[in-house]
């Protein structure tokens, strides 16, 4: 979480919601990915969307069976539609999204027993410093 909470910081540094995500595959982080949405001007560019793909393409294959994925803030619907599709095995989130949170907090898309896979999911993960690191960038977008 801590490789995911260094890409959080990039966004944030972009001037992008500060959300960072990493995939892990036999112990070794293969791919990376932090928000670009506003920089690539594309509404699918989440971390996790930009780290699946990259993960996908360091592999060679569509699957992401064995592999983890790390990642700042609960995931949306697109963003677990995606790791379902994905076949990956393990999520593990920083903190809870009340709003649009898609594996537990509004809708459970990552554990839907209609879908055809199901993901192991742990949240809390340094649930605070992920936490603070987007309240602190939100206070400071409303003070401007």
């Amino acid at each position: 979480m801590r490789e995911a909470l260094k890409e959080a910081a990039k966004a944030s540094e972009e001037d992008e919601v500060p959300v960072g995500a990493v995939v892990v595959y036999d112990g070794k982080v293969i791919a990376r990915g932090h928000n670009q949405i506003e920089r690539l001007k594309d509404p699918t560019a989440h971390a996790e969307m930009l780290a699946l793909t990259s993960a996908t393409n360091f592999l060679k294959t569509k699957w992401l069976n064995g592999a983890s994925l790390y990642v700042t803030i609960e995931p949306c619907s697109m963003c677990a539609g995606a790791l379902v599709l994905s076949r990956i095995s393990n999520l593990y989130f920083g903190a809870k999204d009340p709003k649009t949170g898609a594996c537990g907090s509004v809708i459970n898309i990552a554990n839907n027993k209609k879908l055809n896979h199901r993901i192991k999911v742990k949240s809390g993960i340094l649930e605070a410093e992920c936490s603070s690191l987007l309240k602190d960038f939100f206070k400071k977008k409303r003070k401007k």
